[in-house]
């Protein structure tokens, strides 16, 4: 249901819900949960990119010496 919760009420009262109060704190549980989540795979795509990013562009340290011989 995303941010907006105002129309649970009516959800329960059209399903016939007994106990609303703890439907809805498991709804809101898993909510966080699928939040987290979600944010987790976000984290490891930045990461991943990042990595990509690095070694496309040599992200490794470049040494200039200059050596004759």
């Amino acid at each position: 249901m995303g941010k907006y919760w105002d129309g649970i009420d009516y959800f329960f009262k059209l399903h016939n819900v007994d106990d609303p109060k703890t439907i809805l704190f498991i709804m809101k549980m898993y909510e966080g949960e699928i939040v987290n989540h979600r944010a987790e795979e976000a984290e490891k795509r930045r990461q991943a990119e990042e990595r990509k990013a690095k070694k496309a562009g040599g992200g490794g340290k470049r040494f200039t010496h200059n050596v004759q011989g």
